[in-house]
């Protein structure tokens, strides 16, 4: 999430973004479709973000991937919903959460004011493997297909 104005052209960030982000996922879903098809059931649960259903100034290019990757899944439902497999498709849309993505912010502006902002909202990673579990948890005919996470003291 190494986050900056676009006026900053930090091509090299931005493709890494769009590699890890956005392409991390479809490689993910590459290599399960085929054995989810042929047993006709299977769960895929990938992370966005609210910054892919959100525009937020300064997260031009991480946004983009993460609405690429709701995008991406929504489509893989859909398919699968036409096709007969039966595979469900989560997709968690979470706000900050406590990680390391902070330290990956080269551009000092938008470095400081997340980290203000993280320290005032972050969730635990223990809270977003909880809603994991409510989605899992369903049975087999339900799909949770999107789930935005917000904390409580965030407006």
């Amino acid at each position: 999430m190494p986050n900056s104005p676009m006026s900053e052209v930090r091509v090299d960030e931005w493709n890494a973004m769009i590699e890890i982000d956005l392409k991390g996922v479809l490689n993910g879903i590459a290599a399960v479709l085929p054995v989810f098809k042929a047993q006709k059931h299977g769960h895929i649960i990938a992370t966005s973000s609210v910054a892919g259903v959100k525009n937020y100034v300064g997260s031009g290019v991480y946004g983009a991937a993460k609405w690429g990757v709701r995008n991406a899944m929504e489509v893989t439902r859909m398919e699968s919903a036409n096709e007969g497999t039966n595979i469900r498709c989560t997709t968690l849309c979470p706000a900050a959460i406590d990680t390391e993505l902070l330290d990956h912010i080269g551009f000092e502006t938008t470095a400081a004011n997340m980290k203000a902002f993280y320290k005032q909202h972050a969730l635990s990673p223990e809270a977003i493997a909880r809603v994991v579990n409510i989605a899992v948890d369903q049975p087999a005919e339900v799909d949770i297909s999107e789930v935005i996470i917000y904390p409580t003291n965030q407006a």
